[in-house]
């Protein structure tokens, strides 16, 4: 392409390019460029001329030729599809009215900083440094999917608005960045599609907006994180997927909303993660899955326990901060698969640890009690009385609560009345006590009961306390059994 061919405005640009030079056409630095569609001709550049100036100009002696361009208005369709570039871009604070093809560029470094695009095709790419999409307003989807990023992907107060909810606004799947994916303050309509995608550093999106309702907000499925996953103050309406990803440091979604009041607001399982933590936000609306998730440290407020949890084969080596059973154990019951043993023993690992031996006990009589309702009627009821008795066998003392009280009554009644010697002469001196506990223990005898007949009711009170002494003798040692057991 020819000079000549150019408006004053492209000339300028063209110029500039050679020697590496920043052309600003702002009029100001609060300009938007949202109203770029009036800008006039004295602003306003071709994109046939920027791919001409990036695939084929000539560079100066001594100079390092780069696109910097801010505040254009770029008509037409900029298609560099496939191309390799070995020049820096930055068009920043730029009205496109078509959205970019760029499938397949390589390049060494790209900024779009403040711009306003209709949508941006950016897929299989190769950029050798960082990506710059900060406070970009995209009408349209921004294709990212397979790329690869050397360094960090900037989407820092980005707009991006999908144009219906079939396809996500930001497609990022199976892409590879460098460095930070850093997105604090993104507003999202349409949602994030990060499956498969692999980040070296950090992803960054505190305080953004995920809006995709109905639908996955953010998929992120078998994404790779080496660094956190920071969604701290945010507000995701859709569900939030991390199946299978792998997270080494820390999935923060400290004082976020998540909202999915219709299925699975986060769903977590099959996941590996260093740190997660929930806290200091309101309750999911929607169900928490985190079945067969492997955590290191488990960061987990009561208060932000939605209604629904799925916790089947979820491990953690420690969880925080410490609070007392009866506070963790509604979190058990709320689990949408019923009684899951292995969530019990999980609770009950993690008190054991920090040594609260009491919680620890609390939560594997809740377990025993959970099982119990689901067992038919006849174990429902042997469980019952092993409850009432010795709680399990993990309130031991209660069973010499009841054996105190049925020896004081019997004591009491026999003493009032003694029964007749079943042999006149050869009976040892009666003694209501003694007699009571030979009904009582089975096990042991102090010659009382062989000796000594009572009649009438009185000796209906014997059978109700000899079979009362085989119920408790029974149930303590199945208690004792399984606590001994478990140790």
């Amino acid at each position: 392409m020819a000079i000549n061919d150019l408006t004053p405005a492209e000339a300028r640009v063209w110029r500039a390019f050679a020697r590496g030079e920043n052309v600003d056409f702002r009029t100001g630095p609060d300009e938007d460029p949202a109203t770029g569609s009036g800008w006039g001709p004295g602003r306003t550049v071709r994109a046939s001329v920027l791919r001409a100036l990036l695939v084929s100009a000539p560079q100066e002696d001594g100079e390092i030729s780069a696109l910097r361009l801010t505040g254009a208005r770029i008509t037409g369709r900029l298609d560099l599809t496939h191309a390799v570039l070995d020049r820096p871009v930055r068009m920043s604070h730029c009205h496109f009215d078509e959205a970019p093809q760029l499938y397949g560029v390589q390049l060494p470094r790209l900024s779009l900083r403040g711009s306003v695009l209709p949508g941006l095709g950016l897929a299989s790419a190769r950029i050798d440094a960082t990506l710059g999409l900060s406070e970009c307003r995209v009408h349209g989807r921004v294709m990212l999917a397979g790329s690869h990023i050397g360094g960090a992907l900037f989407l820092d107060g980005a707009r991006l608005v999908a144009p219906d909810a079939g396809t996500p606004a930001l497609q990022l799947n199976q892409a590879t960045v460098g460095d930070d994916l850093w997105a604090p303050g993104l507003s999202v309509e349409g949602g994030i599609r990060l499956s498969g995608a692999s980040v070296a550093g950090s992803v960054d999106l505190n305080e953004a907006r995920l809006c995709r309702p109905g639908h996955s907000a953010l998929d992120a499925e078998t994404l790779a994180v080496e660094g956190d996953l920071l969604v701290r103050h945010a507000e995701v309406q859709g569900w939030f997927g991390l199946r299978g990803a792998r997270i080494a440091g820390r999935l923060d979604l400290s004082y976020s909303r998540l909202t999915h009041p219709d299925g699975t607001s986060l769903r977590a399982s099959s996941c590996t993660v260093g740190e997660l933590w929930l806290r200091q936000g309101p309750p999911m609306a929607g169900t928490l899955n985190l079945r067969r998730a492997q955590v290191d440290v488990l960061f987990l407020d009561p208060g932000t326990v939605p209604d629904e949890v799925l916790l089947n084969g979820c491990t953690y080596a420690a969880l925080t901060p410490q609070e007392p059973a009866e506070r963790r154990l509604p979190m058990l019951e709320r689990d949408g698969e019923g009684y899951v043993p292995h969530a019990y023993e999980q609770l009950t690992a993690s008190y054991l640890r920090v040594g609260d031996e009491r919680s620890a006990r609390l939560v594997q009589l809740a377990k025993q009690r959970r099982h119990r309702r689901t067992l038919p009627w006849p174990g429902r009821l042997w469980g019952v009385v092993q409850d009432l008795t010795v709680g399990y066998g993990f309130r031991p003392l209660r069973a010499a609560g009841w054996l105190l009280s049925l020896l004081a009554a019997g004591s009491l009644v026999y003493g009032l009345r003694p029964p007749r010697p079943l042999k006149a002469g050869e009976a040892p001196e009666f003694n209501p006590v003694f007699y009571t506990l030979d009904l009582l223990v089975p096990v042991i005898s102090f010659g009382q009961e062989g000796a000594f007949g009572p009649r009438g009711w009185y000796q209906w009170v014997s059978y109700v306390l000899v079979i009362t002494g085989w119920i408790l003798a029974t149930t303590v040692v199945a208690g004792v059994s399984r606590s001994v057991s478990r140790q």
